[in-house]
């Protein structure tokens, strides 16, 4: 059977190392999971309790293809509560995920052949993605000074339809402060170009509050999801805000390669927006466990990290210890039972020498893990202690 180019895209290195951490479960060990960006939380009670009293008597079909009015209005309001943005529901679009959003995104934006600029290291699905619609990710090689971040500075001389930012980013949770998103959509403007920013780890930040880029402007895609903060990642549900003209052509768009967001997802979506006090509770968690994280990593010997802002991930250069950041991880998962992530899937370049550690789970999980990374080092030479 002939295949396309399009679909010659890099495997998702994590999604692999799920799978050997699952065969390792089964060959009877305990392996604790520091691999995978998931919440270890279920989804909020309101969103369980939403969803179960709805299918008593709803048939669950299909919604119009914006998504169910109510959440539409709902997560406008959002955007009113937490940054003081007024936000038209006819601006957002409820999608199958955040990656049925880029879907979306990249579709009603750009051409194939459209250059589209990221930061690298970046979440790989965005350059697979792009290159499976014929379009050309430019990835732009961040700094460690520059925390991992994109800067104006880093785009010159560069050519470019689109530019994709992500704060708190992943795989760093490093975020960029209204000054520095400023300057990044005025070097996009001044070259017409488009300007997404992926905000699907607001809420998830610890010292001070993210910033959506429509406190910058209203000539922004946001791709947003219910994956992160609310804990719903197997739900598959997320949301896009677009500027007013793009509204039919996504619309048009969503109705032919989706027809709808699931209806079920959608009921407990709007229920997990008021689940404040569960969502805070796990933030809490997360805060609890950055801290031992940050302090467990460096005295286990991974002290090159640009510390975290948001998201539940540090990054560390390990490039001192390895440039084959893929046996290394394995090495960590056979010999001390954590699954880690390989920077390759954010870097192909130098990835090789660098590693991304959850801190999504529990906070046991998080001691245990540290304590099996300290042993694991000490046991080469590299940990204090």
């Amino acid at each position: 059977m002939r295949s396309s180019r399009r679909g010659n895209v890099d495997p998702f290195i994590v999604m692999d190392v799920m799978e050997a951490a699952r065969a390792r479960e089964a060959a009877g060990h305990r392996v604790i999971h520091m691999e995978v960006g998931q919440p270890g939380s279920a989804a909020p009670e309101p969103a369980r309790t939403a969803l179960a009293e709805a299918l008593s008597h709803d048939p669950m079909g299909y919604t119009v293809a914006l998504g169910i009015p109510a959440l539409r209005a709902r997560i406008a309001q959002l955007y009113g509560e937490w940054y003081n943005v007024d936000l038209d529901p006819a601006r957002v679009v409820v999608t199958s995920g955040s990656s049925g959003g880029f879907v979306l995104a990249f579709s009603a934006l750009f051409d194939a052949g459209d250059r589209v600029a990221l930061g690298r290291p970046g979440y790989p699905s965005y350059r697979q993605i792009l290159k499976a619609m014929d379009l050309q990710p430019v990835e732009v090689e961040t700094t460690l000074e520059n925390r991992y971040q994109p800067v104006p500075g880093d785009l010159e001389g560069v050519d470019y339809e689109g530019l994709l930012i992500a704060s708190p980013g992943n795989p760093t949770g490093t975020m960029l402060d209204k000054p520095a998103l400023s300057a990044l959509h005025d070097a996009a403007s001044a070259r017409g170009a488009a300007f997404l920013s992926d905000e699907i780890y607001h809420g998830i930040e610890y010292d001070k509050p993210a910033v959506t880029a429509l406190e910058i402007s209203d000539d922004v895609v946001v791709i947003n999801s219910f994956s992160k903060y609310f804990s719903m990642t197997g739900w598959r549900v997320g949301w896009l805000v677009v500027p007013d003209e793009l509204v039919r052509q996504v619309e048009r768009l969503a109705q032919n390669m989706f027809i709808c967001a699931p209806h079920v997802s959608q009921l407990a979506a709007l229920a997990a927006i008021d689940a404040r006090e569960e969502t805070e509770a796990n933030l809490a968690v997360y805060s609890r466990n950055r801290d031992l994280m940050w302090e467990g990593l460096r005295t286990a010997g991974f002290d090159r990290i640009a510390p975290p802002d948001g998201a539940f991930y540090f990054y560390a250069d390990v490039s001192h210890i390895t440039q084959d950041s893929v046996s290394f991880a394995r090495e960590i998962l056979e010999e001390a039972g954590v699954a880690v992530t390989p920077g390759l899937d954010f870097d192909p370049v130098r990835g090789g020498g660098t590693l991304r550690f959850s801190y999504a789970r529990g906070t046991d999980d998080i001691e245990e893990g540290l304590a099996r990374l300290h042993a694991f080092m000490k046991r080469r030479g590299l940990a204090q202690g």
